[in-house]
């Protein structure tokens, strides 16, 4: 990338004005931009941002409903997605060239998609051909850059989800006797455990050391190569965590998302996508009693929608994803604000090449799920 690309690509500074608006002022802001535009704006909000952004959502979901539901949406010339990079760059790969993808605030990034870079991917993959050869099929969470979709999506691989996990792995499995899973090692881990892969038929790739981690005796026996990246949210939920809620409420149920570490996922009553825990607390019993082991801002939604039962954050000192957090009401009024005046900022644009790459691992796992 030349000097120009990176300056044309350096993140804006929000003008002090939006700054020193009230809260009441940016609402109405945003309410006027998005009645002026009407059904040519869409907002997608993920469930991890904060209510007062989610509020102006047109739809809220995980990262690659709102990808999708953006991709079907054919009216929309702005789609101002209310979450993270990876999650607009999705969106940027699967909508039209007629629309346009806009990030309020470019510093809402991904601390686990930027653990897998694409040149310390490549450099692992030619490591890991040389002491496997061709028997290695590359599977991304979604959660994960455009230029790393596109690697998986060149080499016959595949996105997953956390709902998916579980199938895209079966299917992984079926056509090569080893995946490789980036970046995140926890939900690949317990994925492939509950499939009844043995945790001595894992290994863990380090980015960092270049080297395979493997406490076996028979480097063949691996099956499938963790990458050493987690979510920085989700590793903060521990087995400690655990024993104190079955000590102060031993009628509790602790239900976690698998990007949590394995023993705390073995230890809880249940373990899901987002969506999951969200249909498991709508579906429960009035009067249950539930610690969830996710984000934070979407547990205390929970709370707030579901009075009649009892709900705690698994860790009692964890504090929302800081990345997510970033998009607030200053950020959103003044990309709409730009977007009124014929001005957007903060635009996603991914390159042809890297798309139409990515597109295959998207559309791989989407005509399976």
């Amino acid at each position: 990338m030349d000097i120009l690309q990176l300056i044309k690509n350096e993140p804006k500074t929000i003008p002090a004005y939006y700054r020193q608006m009230s809260q009441e002022q940016l609402e109405q802001k945003i309410r006027e931009i998005k009645g002026v535009f009407g059904n040519k704006l869409f907002i997608p909000g993920h469930h991890y941002q904060r209510d007062e952004v989610i509020q102006f959502a047109d739809v809220s979901g995980d990262s690659l409903q709102l990808a999708q539901i953006a991709a079907k949406n054919r009216d929309a010339q702005y789609i101002v997605f209310c979450g993270v990079h990876f999650m607009a760059e999705t969106a940027d790969i699967l909508t039209k060239d007629h629309q346009t993808v806009i990030l309020p605030d470019m510093r809402a990034g991904c601390s686990m998609a930027d653990m897998a870079d694409i040149e310390q991917t490549e450099r692992a993959w030619e490591h890991l051909q040389r002491l496997y050869a061709d028997s290695i099929l590359p599977l991304t969470y979604v959660n994960s850059t455009a230029a790393i979709k596109a690697f998986v999506g060149k080499n016959g691989g595949a996105t997953v989800t956390s709902s998916n996990a579980e199938k895209m792995v079966k299917w992984a499995l079926s056509l090569k006797e080893r995946i490789l899973f980036l970046p995140d090692q926890h939900l690949g881990r317990n994925t492939a455990f509950k499939l009844g892969i043995k945790l001595e038929e894992m290994a863990v790739w380090d980015p960092h050391e270049e080297q395979l981690l493997f406490e076996g005796d028979d480097i063949k026996k691996v099956k499938v190569i963790l990458w050493k990246g987690h979510c920085s949210v989700h590793e903060n939920f521990t087995v400690e965590n655990i024993s104190e809620v079955r000590h102060k409420e031993p009628t509790m149920k602790v239900i976690v998302h698998p990007e949590c570490q394995h023993e705390v996922v073995r230890l809880a009553d249940e373990s899901g996508s987002t969506n999951y825990i969200i249909k498991t607390i709508e579906k429960a019993e009035k009067g249950s009693s539930w610690a969830i082991g996710t984000e934070m801002n979407l547990v205390n939604r929970l709370i707030k929608q579901h009075p009649d039962k009892k709900i705690i954050s698994l860790n009692p000192h964890m504090c929302p994803c800081l990345t997510m957090n970033r998009i607030d009401l200053p950020h959103l009024a003044w990309a709409l604000d730009a977007i009124k005046n014929d001005q957007p900022h903060n635009v996603i644009h991914i390159d042809d090449d890297t798309a139409s790459k990515a597109k295959l691992a998207l559309s791989r796992m989407l005509e399976r799920t």
